[in-house]
């Protein structure tokens, strides 16, 4: 069952020193780099080695993932030298979650001493000159829920955890976008990476041609129903952020198509890339 708490207001900081403090007696490793795995892609955690692996349901307030290619588990170990920590399960809006729950994660990491978070998802192509199993860096968003009055800062801000009025307009990190592009043209894998533009719909259902047609018209790529929470609160935090998209599906936009958008084939691209996209990220993070 979903339990969360109805204002975002409700949570304290003591409340993310509760779980960090949890974590940090229960394991040596001491993560710089915290990766949340979008769906199909927890895989990224099993390229960690001296893994400690805690469910979510045995950390102290922390919330409980329940959409499939979700595995609900933290994984702190070590990857290409760097210590790691691999959220294989997000959360997202449309299970019920209030947004402070959303991103209730970010903030614990930031209190472990994380300093670079890299987000990953599964998203649908809204650009006609992207193909599906095309990886997209993350160079800006758009945060639809956002425009709705469902912001993740909104409430009594703590200034431990950040200003009042965060800039966006650097949400993503240049530099590590351009190291990603060059450790994509380093093996291989550069004919398909592409860079754009991610839009947040709140979910669950897949978008109209309406709507997707909407979208384009705004300036976006890809768009998927996760990432910008947390990418805010890392901002906000002062992390750096790094996001890549998986472009699990095109995006239906004439009324003439018989093709539906569905969660299976979403999950059947991210097989299909899961080396290629494990492999961008492992080297990238050797290069950082």
């Amino acid at each position: 069952m979903v339990t969360y708490k109805s204002c975002v207001s409700l949570y304290k900081y003591e409340d993310y020193r509760e779980t960090a403090d949890w974590l940090l007696s229960h394991t040596e490793q001491r993560p710089k780099v915290a990766i949340i795995c979008g769906s199909g892609l927890g895989g990224l955690a099993d390229l960690l080695d001296n893994k400690t692996v805690f469910p979510y349901k045995d950390i102290p307030c922390f919330p409980n993932s329940t959409v499939q290619g979700h595995a609900s588990q933290l994984v702190f170990g070590e990857l290409q030298g760097k210590q790691c920590v691999c959220m294989q399960g997000r959360f997202h809006f449309y299970e019920g979650y209030n947004i402070a729950t959303v991103t209730y994660p970010v903030r614990v990491f930031f209190l472990l001493g994380v300093e670079t978070l890299i987000v990953t998802n599964a998203a649908g192509g809204l650009n006609p000159n992207f193909k599906v199993g095309d990886i997209m860096l993350i160079k800006d968003h758009i945060n639809m829920p956002g425009f709705a009055g469902q912001n993740p800062l909104c409430g009594h801000n703590d200034e431990r955890f950040g200003v009042r009025f965060p800039c966006m307009s650097d949400a993503y990190d240049k530099d590590l976008s351009i190291l990603a592009k060059e450790t994509a043209e380093e093996q291989g894998c550069s004919s398909f990476i592409q860079q754009g533009v991610y839009c947040m719909v709140a979910g669950p259902n897949f978008e109209t041609i309406a709507e997707c047609r909407a979208l384009q018209k705004l300036g976006a790529d890809a768009v998927g129903m996760s990432t910008v929470p947390e990418v805010v609160v890392a901002r906000h935090c002062g992390l750096r952020v790094f996001g890549l998209s998986l472009i699990t599906n095109k995006v239906v936009t004439d009324y003439d198509s018989l093709e539906k958008a569905n969660h299976e084939e979403v999950l059947d691209t991210t097989r299909m890339r899961t080396q290629d996209l494990q492999r961008l990220i492992s080297n990238l993070l050797a290069k950082m």
